[in-house]
């Protein structure tokens, strides 16, 4: 006889979502028989980074186990739910520059500079397999937003040709793979904060969470499994979890330019400072080199990313997450640099989000998929600024330990969280 499953979803983010999806398309699947409920804390799905992430999808992305099944999914989710026009799936050309930037071409924005403060922060966005992979070509043609006047070099990712690389608009894509899932079966309630799992050592029994529209608390009971992939809130619902959160900072822009993903390296004069710092009078200079990101991105947009920080703890919902105005100016000064096009663009939003981290002896471990030391009680977190493009593969993963005990797609024994003794 099928067994009964009470299914638990702790997070509304893009591995939450995808989890629920892939659940309801698992064909061992029966809503007579199986419950699954996600719970996320904000008032809705795709609050955090999995609405205010980059998008950015590459079989160049890590870890290697993972991703060619999650790539994959990608594609295959868009042609079978229209992605290009639900979510701007679409492939993309990806490269680095590198930039000179003169006084010359800063112009009146040069400004005698104090201190030198700290050094830049790098977002983990490439990995060391990733940058081999870069090779040098001529600035393409139809890059026609980035100065040519400044570039002193690019170089593109993968083979000429290639289809290693392709984008989704997060927040479109979230929700939409939300909502599919709750067409399918899977019920989704917001505002619902988890406070507490309630386990034992031979299993999970229910999950307590704060109603934040009521302010009442509610339970759930006789649940078989409960699924952790909280994001970087997965460490307060499961502290032995060692997933942690980083904030980052990104600027969007409403313009609309050729399709691609470009990382930079910036010199900058050594006495230059942010036009919003110059007219505040501070003196806070740049750190010599910097290397933010600029998507373009489907519907109208280009989407830059620069530094993480770690100043603001991260607060208790992804809807009380604050960004802090300057970070992003520094970025819109930093592209005004290098891009005409984007200096003179109007800025659609300012935001913040944070990153998960899983941690382990003062480093990143990757992220954890699948089952933790008590039975029933698994974690979906810690994927760092690859969520979006993970998200596929570790839903489907998830739904095939729960309904066939194992994963069956890839294999992730590395990412097994019992290693930690999560």
């Amino acid at each position: 006889m099928e067994e009964k499953r009470n299914i638990v979803i702790v997070g509304g983010g893009i591995i939450g979502c995808t989890t629920a999806y892939y659940l309801t398309r698992h064909s061992k699947f029966n809503p007579a028989l199986h419950t699954i409920t996600l719970l996320e804390a904000a008032p809705s799905v795709a609050t955090g980074a999995s609405g205010k992430a980059g998008g950015l999808l590459g079989l160049w992305a890590y870890p290697v186990s993972l991703v060619p099944l999650s790539y994959g999914l990608h594609a295959e989710l868009a042609a079978e739910h229209d992605g290009a026009n639900r979510w701007g799936y679409r492939k993309l050309k990806c490269g680095s520059i590198e930039a000179v930037v003169t006084k010359k071409k800063l112009g009146e924005r040069q400004k005698s500079a104090g201190e030198h403060g700290k050094e830049w922060e790098k977002l983990p966005k490439q990995d060391e397999a990733a940058m081999e992979l870069l090779q040098d070509e001529e600035l393409p043609a139809d890059l026609d937003w980035i100065d040519r006047e400044v570039v002193r070099g690019w170089a593109e990712m993968g083979s000429p040709g290639a289809t290693e690389t392709a984008q989704v608009h997060p927040f479109h894509f979230t929700t939409s793979i939300a909502e599919l899932a709750r067409k399918g079966g899977a019920s989704i309630r917001t505002n619902a904060k988890v406070t507490r799992l309630i386990t034992t050592k031979t299993g999970v029994e229910g999950v307590e969470y704060l109603d934040r529209t009521t302010n009442e608390t509610n339970k759930i009971t006789d649940v078989t499994d409960i699924i952790v992939a909280a994001g970087p809130w997965t460490g307060r619902v499961l502290p032995r979890s060692k997933v942690e959160g980083l904030r980052a900072h990104s600027v969007v822009y409403d313009v609309d330019v050729s399709a691609y993903a470009v990382f930079t390296d910036i010199e900058l004069p050594s006495d230059f400072i942010p036009e919003h710092r110059a007219k505040l009078g501070q003196k806070r200079q740049h750190r010599g080199r910097v290397d933010p990101e600029i998507y373009a991105r489907p519907f109208g947009e280009a989407y830059a990313c620069g530094e993480p920080d770690s100043v603001v703890p991260l607060p208790e919902t992804a809807d009380q997450v604050q960004f802090d105005e300057a970070y992003c100016d520094d970025i819109i000064s930093y592209f005004a640099t290098v891009s005409p096009v984007l200096a003179a663009a109007p800025i659609k939003a300012k935001q913040a989000c944070y990153l998960p981290r899983h941690i382990r002896f003062g480093q990143e471990s990757g992220p954890l998929i699948g089952p933790t030391v008590t039975p029933g009680l698994w974690v979906a977190a810690g994927h760092t600024c690859w969520g979006i493009q993970n998200g596929p593969g570790t839903g489907k993963l998830m739904s095939e330990y729960i309904f066939d005990g194992e994963a069956k797609s890839a294999n992730v024994a590395s990412l097994d969280p019992r290693k930690f003794k999560v």
